[in-house]
């Protein structure tokens, strides 16, 4: 008999942070499963043939309940006998559903603030009398509904969390899910324990079991080619199809020409070990002359993605292959806006970026549902080298979308080596295993400066630096001013066309990780 896990079901309502919930959840050693925002109760039942489901969290969203195209739910899924947790709009459904009121705040939250904890009971047992939160919405709960209680409030959201008198029905106003919210995974862990009562029987090993079974299956006989760019994403989605398809999988490398300094020769130094066939694609002619006069950046990630795909197809030919395989995880699908109710953030190359016709039977993502830290975790357990698992994240367009306007060849030999003087001065100080991203960024800015007492007139860098678990939000690294000087007096002194050097304090939100 097939196990049972205790699963936590998290109901897409198209927010941001939607998969981040379900994320959180498996960190505690209990399933979940994101499911569509109007799963009716008789799925749900459904479902229980094999989940042991102990709970409902309907997510955030981008949306007003009083939107006409507003995502809806069951409403008789809060009559179920399971606890529910709304977060964010999730919290606003249940109150119009039960005849709350809900309304345009008098003033939007969207950032870190502060509430006071009334009751803390149930979800809030054990939390001060006040709480650091996130807070990210723009309608307020006024009027609570009928059997509910006010179990928190913020100066500007008199009802930011509220409870069901009677029913193990809850909701938050802020996301307890993001890690700037201080004690969002103790609020979670009352949810997932206390008021849920699972039981943390999962393990991340079973889901790799399950990823490369579902390879096997969707393949069968035929081949498959692999995207492989020598990041932690693709090099663990190779390693898991190779596990399932050994000799019938082909990794194809594409040499874009907008790779880092030195990764080419690293990349192909590290899989041509492979027991898999390995190819190397050299395309930097035909990349450079499609991009060259290309500005906007979501055309940018369209025509990478297209001629990435003709690349593969061309590949798959020779090798017979009918299925290709990406390394795409969660983070690039939900800024690309792939839900029914996800705002686009940008277009990544390998999900929103694909050609409309493509020669493939079907596209097979196997880490689609995880996050950075996830797929590292999977890459541990696989055994990968530790270079690899520990290398920091880089977009699959590359430098391409780190040069701000056109592209040509001058600007990338400028910004290769640009990053390569900022990762230098990172590692040498060490700060490389504290930081999540670290880069240097090509404006499209030029300023006056002076070299040799003569004027210069050249190109603004901007450094990028982040901190982050997951990439879904990110704050900017506090690097000291020692290690910044020596970065600025590098770049200005070794690169000729460079006047001026400047760093980003940006979080995300509200600004991405990436500029472009």
């Amino acid at each position: 008999m097939e196990k049972k896990y205790d699963t936590i079901l998290v109901l897409d309502f198209g927010g941001q942070y939607c998969h981040l919930i379900g994320r959180r959840i498996r960190e505690n050693g209990v399933y979940s499963e994101i499911v569509p925002h109007d799963i009716k109760i008789e799925e749900i039942k459904s479902l229980e043939k094999k989940c042991a489901i102990k709970g409902l969290i309907l997510s955030g969203g981008p949306s007003s309940v009083y939107d006409n195209n507003a995502p809806k739910m069951d409403s008789r899924l809060l009559t179920i006998d399971l606890p529910i947790l709304g977060l964010c709009y999730g919290l606003q459904i249940i109150a119009q559903i039960t005849q709350g009121k809900v309304k345009p705040a008098n003033r939007k939250e969207y950032g870190t603030a502060f509430v006071s904890i009334d009751k803390n009971i149930g979800i809030l047992k054990g939390l001060g009398k006040k709480e650091k939160v996130w807070m990210s919405h723009g309608d307020t709960v006024y009027d609570l509904p009928p059997n509910y209680e006010i179990l928190a409030h913020t100066k500007n959201c008199p009802v930011a969390a509220f409870k069901h008198r009677k029913k193990p029905i809850y909701g938050l106003q802020w996301h307890p899910e993001v890690i700037h919210t201080k004690n969002g995974e103790k609020m979670l862990k009352n949810f997932i324990f206390e008021v849920c009562k699972s039981e943390p029987n999962w393990k991340m090993e079973d889901i790799i079991e399950k990823m490369v079974e579902e390879i096997k299956v969707a393949v069968g006989e035929e081949n498959a080619i692999i995207g492989l760019s020598g990041g932690i994403d693709s090099s663990v989605a190779t390693a898991l199809a190779a596990r399932a398809l050994e000799d019938k999988l082909t990794a194809v490398f594409v040499d874009t020409g907008f790779m880092r300094e030195g990764e080419p020769e690293q990349v192909r130094k590290t899989f041509q070990k492979l027991k898999s066939t390995f190819v190397v694609a050299e395309a930097q002619d035909r990349f450079m002359k499609r991009l060259q006069k290309i500005i906007d950046p979501e055309k940018k990630r369209k025509i990478i993605g297209e001629e990435f795909i003709r690349v593969f197809e061309e590949k798959a030919t020779k090798s017979n292959a009918s299925f290709l395989i990406q390394g795409t995880i969660y983070p690039d699908r939900i800024e690309s806006g792939f839900g029914k109710n996800s705002n686009k953030i940008k277009s990544h190359h390998n999900v929103a970026g694909l050609p409309s016709k493509m020669e493939f039977k079907r596209i097979l993502e196997p880490l689609r549902d995880l996050y950075k830290d996830e797929v590292r975790k999977v890459a541990k357990i696989l055994g990968l080298p530790k270079e690899l698992i520990t290398r920091q994240p880089f977009p699959g367009p590359g430098l391409a979308v780190r040069i701000i306007g056109k592209l040509n060849k001058e600007k990338n030999d400028i910004l290769k080596k640009a990053d390569k003087i900022v990762r230098v001065e990172i590692e040498k100080a060490k700060l490389e295993n504290k930081l999540w991203q670290y880069f240097a960024v090509l404006t499209d800015t030029k300023a006056t400066g002076v070299k040799g007492d003569a004027r210069a007139y050249g190109y603004v860098v901007a450094i990028r630096a982040v901190e982050s678990r997951e990439a879904m939000t990110a704050s900017f690294a506090k690097i000291s001013y020692s290690i910044l000087e020596k970065i600025s007096t590098r770049i200005t002194n070794e690169i000729p066309q460079i006047t001026r050097v400047v760093y980003d304090i940006t979080h995300k939100p509200p600004a991405t990780i990436e500029w472009e």
